[in-house]
């Protein structure tokens, strides 16, 4: 059995993972700022000290990046790359500035863009941190930094990954990136993109 490694992981269920980590073959260890969600191990996405060198055979991120500052990405990006098995791999998403920002640019700000299970999202929303939450206390839900695509391998491709497949989903307003710590065939890539990237 493959281990993952659920970065952000907030309250347990298998819907918060990519259905190409929900079968048997994955096991999850959840890792969280916030006891209250009862994860596995409690840590940051910058000290994953819990967690072993070498240890994981994926990682995966569902809007976490965009949490820490610009200058603490590296560190978030050395530490993904510690954890891994050799030949392991990233699956990651984030909000997409380049798209946002073409909203903003129509004036729409304040205005849901969509809708998600937390409630209407705001472009405002997007660029600083869900302002429900953060009105509830949960400062650590707030946005201190934004990514486009060529940003963001740019940032996977200096901590030492290779091979960024993905991209942005304008309608959706975010991106999806799959990058390996290791060089591996074309085929193993497409096949990874398949099973865990959205279509």
């Amino acid at each position: 059995m493959k281990t993952l490694l659920h970065v952000g992981c907030g309250a347990e269920t298998r819907h918060h993972l990519t259905p190409g980590f929900r079968g048997d073959g994955w096991r999850e260890i959840r890792l969280d700022i916030d006891p209250a969600v009862k994860p596995d191990l409690i840590g940051t996405i910058t000290d994953m000290s819990a967690v072993a060198d070498g240890s994981v055979d994926a990682l995966y991120s569902s809007h976490n990046l965009e949490h820490i500052y610009h200058h603490e990405v590296p560190q978030a990006l050395d530490e993904f790359f510690r954890v891994l098995k050799p030949g392991g791999f990233v699956v990651l998403t984030c909000p997409d500035l380049q798209s946002v920002c073409a909203q903003v640019a129509k004036g729409r700000l304040l205005e849901p863009l969509y809708t998600a299970p937390a409630g209407p999202i705001s472009a405002l929303d997007i660029l600083y941190g869900h302002e429900k939450k953060l009105a509830m206390g949960k400062s650590y839900m707030a946005h201190k930094c934004g990514f486009t695509w060529q940003s963001l391998c740019h940032h996977f491709e200096q901590a030492g990954f290779y091979w960024q497949v993905g991209g942005a989903r304008p309608q959706y307003f975010d991106l999806w990136l799959l990058a390996f710590n290791d060089e591996v065939p074309e085929e193993v890539r497409m096949q990874h993109a398949a099973l865990y990237l959205p279509s």
